[in-house]
């Protein structure tokens, strides 16, 4: 029998979605321990100090977190942990992440343009709305730059708003899973911001396209339970603008939990 610890998620780091992150990790959590040759210590971190917390030896850690000390605590950690510890801190980090999707040939949107910007906080994954600001024009990006500076986010990234069809992907790395969604065809979404794109068109785009390129992206930042969004013009390009760990496959969760778990006995 093989001990696993499973991480989830401080409701911080899951706005309007605290459930929804939960019930991913816990599907997996329940297909394991249905396997038979797995028994799962969950740990929730808004209980207590998990650094000091757990004493057994792991064979394997599946972990939502991400606040810095858990991230620290999990580097010293001998056994194998999913997401690592490495590609959480780099997708929480959107400069760095925007770097290598620029350098490995991933389409971005511009840092100019005509239909508005995007302000997005650059040191961490969105906790709230206002983490992530659209802006109509320039002068407004310089007010909403300068009001993030008054909450003491200096660290940023600003994106050119690209119109067209808001499209959700997740997929697990080593398996052939993965699936995309429209948010604007059932209504679900974070914080509503697909409303900046309008009504949804299911312009054509090349889906092969896009999950090689997600793949390419989720090997380079070294992600192995990953979801984002990309935006499909009506040329049929698309544009990575968001790329994160765990996501809650909430339109998928089956699915994907089950593609975990077969990404974890393939890897074990």
């Amino acid at each position: 029998m093989k001990n696993v610890l499973a991480i989830f998620r401080n409701p911080v780091f899951s706005p309007n979605s605290v459930e929804k992150d939960r019930l991913i990790l816990q599907e997996v959590i329940n297909r394991l321990e249905k396997n038979g040759a797995w028994t799962v210590q969950t740990y929730s971190l808004d209980e207590s100090n998990l650094w000091v917390a757990p004493s057994k030896p792991y064979a394997l850690i599946l972990s939502m977190g991400r606040l810095p000390q858990t991230l620290e605590w999990l580097r010293c950690q001998p056994c194998p942990v999913v997401n690592s510890p490495e590609a959480v801190a780099c997708c929480s980090k959107r400069r760095v992440l925007t770097a290598i999707m620029k350098d490995i040939g991933i389409p971005v949107p511009p840092e100019d343009g005509i239909d508005g910007y995007w302000l997005k906080r650059g040191d961490a994954c969105a906790q709230k709305a206002d983490d992530v600001i659209y802006c109509c024009n320039r002068e407004e990006l310089l007010l909403q730059q300068s009001r993030f500076k008054n909450r003491g986010v200096t660290n940023y990234v600003v994106q050119a708003h690209v119109p067209g069809d808001v499209v959700k992907f997740y997929g697990v790395r080593g398996t052939s899973f993965f699936r995309f969604f429209y948010p604007a065809d059932d209504g679900d979404t974070k914080y509503g911001s697909e409303r900046y794109n309008g009504a949804v068109h299911h312009y054509a785009f090349n889906a092969r396209k896009l999950q090689a390129d997600v793949s390419s992206l989720a090997d380079a930042v070294g992600l192995d339970v990953y979801g984002g969004d990309c935006i499909v013009t009506a040329d049929g390009r698309f544009f990575i603008i968001d790329f994160n760990d765990w996501p809650s496959f909430s339109r998928c969760r089956e699915e994907a939990a089950e593609a975990v778990v077969q990404f974890i006995v393939h890897s074990s």
